[in-house]
């Protein structure tokens, strides 16, 4: 170091001390910045040997960065001294302000301690102020530039260049060195820091880019629809997107869409199960309303996109047109319940409907059909009853949602509302209450008291074995199949015709007295008796009837047996008159 006798040169040595330290500003990386400040203790302060040891973050120090020796650097770089020989390090020797000198005198207890050096043996000193090769001379570097700050590194320095430990001015130059040295490495590594945020960053945002395009393109391009729904405020359940397979569906356009939210275009019917879905999340079947007023069947499956700040944000929702699976299911429920012959109900759909009307409770004396209600019979009247055009629909011929539909309460006709064809309410649009008793009017024949009951009306064709004997079961099918068509072309919209079996069949028409019965019995077998022609001939059948009345506290069987019985009772009273006639 320069004598501290000639104070020109003390003003060289600090302007090159300014000059290494812009170097330190100036350096790119934190590495660079840390090789930085080891070279500017060699060009600007006048030593030969320098090292930068820097606090890792499990505390130990690393040898970080060494200057003026190509040896020294060989062994000591990347090496690592322990965070406690460190401290006892800066605990020793003498204090020259933040600088802690430790001479050789002292040292020799570090010799076989952890921390990297380079020293060489020499001989003791000529004079009192002589650098002796084993001194030790070491520069801390705090955060806050002083001793309270947190420690960051510390600069060690040996040999230098006039061969004497440096006087007050050398001294205060290396702790001020240390000081900007401090200060250049917490810039570097906040520079640092903040590259790699950068960095991270921008691979997030890439990989968002990335995420988002290939949503994009699967929201888009999906082979089913697709829609995004806002959720909360005052826009809840507006779509904000939909793709181009949920447009094709419902023959709408995107921005149609846009305008409108699904509670818009559900089905009356299925506005409770949209509400349910939309709140709980999962899967439901409904129906959506196209552009063309026809509604498809569709499954949503509904995914809440979700903020942890802010809670639900938007949903998701995936439909699928289900409109093909829906028909075959009606078409198996069709077969289950109709005749496969000539599409009437069968016997089993017979049963059902008519068990639907009867509860086990008797009315009481004096009680009409149209009288009081027993919420009792509620159940006993629907949980049986589950025709093939939907949950609790009465059917003709004609196929699900032909003419004489009845439907439950909950149907299209709103709450409690017997439906005929057009929307018109079954009995002047009066709400159908739980349970209505079936009650048979008067057995006296010769009185008609008005009242209106449940005929039941059952069918046994006669003559119809010799034309199966005769000209064979083709034959005999075709007639089967005519009188069918001909009974329901006979009877109201709303009334059912079944057959129940072989040549027989029952009508089910309500609301009728016993003249009204009667009437229609013989309209159906005028209806019957007129030639039906089947492979060029025309064949004959007659029938008979017998009118029995459903009643509470009968069973669907005790009604169709009654109703069998007077068929017999008819048809041997009706071949008495042929043989007296004949």
């Amino acid at each position: 170091m320069e004598t501290e006798s000639e104070p020109y040169i003390r003003l060289a040595t600090l302007r090159l001390l300014h000059e290494v330290v812009a170097d330190l500003n100036t350096a790119r990386s934190l590495a660079d910045t840390v090789q930085t400040v080891a070279d500017g203790v060699i060009a600007g302060l006048g030593y030969e040997l320098s090292a930068v040891n820097l606090v890792r973050p499990d505390g130990d120090l690393i040898v970080a960065a060494v200057g003026g020796s190509a040896g020294a650097e060989a062994l000591m770089a990347g090496r690592v001294g322990s965070r406690a020989s460190w401290e006892r390090r800066l605990s020793m020797g003498d204090r020259w302000g933040d600088l802690r000198f430790i001479p050789y005198t002292e040292g020799w207890v570090l010799d076989e301690d952890d921390v990297p050096e380079w020293h060489t043996p020499g001989p003791a000193p000529r004079f009192p102020d002589e650098w002796h090769p084993m001194d030790r001379l070491l520069a801390p570097m705090y955060t806050a530039g002083g001793a309270g700050g947190e420690l960051i590194g510390v600069i060690s320095v040996d040999r230098p260049r006039n061969g004497r430990r440096p006087g007050a001015w050398g001294r205060e130059a290396l702790q001020m060195y240390a000081f900007h040295a401090a200060t250049a490495i917490g810039n570097a590594r906040l520079r640092a820091n903040m590259q790699r945020a950068l960095l991270r960053l921008e691979r997030e945002q890439q990989a968002l880019r990335a995420s988002e395009e290939s949503f994009r393109q699967a929201f888009e391009y999906a082979p089913s629809g697709m829609a995004i729904a806002e959720m909360g405020g005052d826009h809840h359940g507006r779509l904000l997107r939909a793709n181009d397979a949920l447009c094709r569906l419902l023959g709408r356009t995107a921005s149609a869409l846009r305008r409108c939210s699904f509670s818009d275009l559900v089905h009356p019917d299925d506005i409770g199960t949209l509400m349910r879905t939309s709140t709980e999340g999962g899967r439901a079947e409904l129906r959506l309303e196209r552009r063309d007023g026809s509604y498809v069947w569709v499954s949503l499956r509904n995914s809440v996109v979700a903020d942890a700040a802010d809670g639900p944000r938007f949903q998701l929702t995936h439909v699928e047109d289900i409109e093909e699976r829906k028909r075959h299911e009606l078409q198996l429920a069709h077969r289950a319940s109709h005749d496969s012959l000539t599409g009437l109900p069968n016997s089993a759909e017979l049963r059902a409907r008519l068990g639907s009307r009867l509860c086990a409770h008797p009315p009481r004396p004096g009680e009409s059909g149209a009288g009081e209600a027993e919420a009792g019979g509620l159940s006993s009247a629907y949980d049986a009853f589950d025709g093939p055009g939907g949950a609790g629909v009465f059917e003709r011929p004609g196929g699900p949602g032909g003419p004489g539909v009845f439907e439950r309460p909950g149907g299209p006709g709103g709450a409690g509302v017997f439906e005929r064809p057009g929307g018109a309410a079954f009995g002047g649009g009066i709400p159908y209450e739980p349970h209505v008793h079936a009650i048979a009017p008067r057995e006296d024949d010769d009185i008609d008291d008005g009242h209106k009951g449940l005929a039941v009306l059952f069918c046994d064709l006669d003559g119809f074995k010799s034309i199966n004997d005769r000209f064979g079961h083709h034959a005999g099918d075709a007639v089967l199949m005519e009188v069918a068509r001909r009974l329901a072309g006979g009877v109201r919209e709303g009334d059912t015709v079944a057959r129940l079996g072989g040549d027989e069949f029952v009508v089910l028409a309500d609301g009728l007295g016993r003249a009204d019965a009667q009437d229609l019995a013989v309209r159906l077998r005028n209806a019957i008796t007129p030639p039906i022609r089947v492979d060029g001939r025309a064949v004959r059948v007659g029938a008979s009837f017998g009118i029995a009345w459903a009643s509470c506290g009968m069973t669907a069987e005790e009604v169709l047996h009654s109703a069998d019985q007077r068929m017999y009772v008819e048809k041997r009273s009706r071949a008495k008159e042929r043989r007296r006639a004949g």
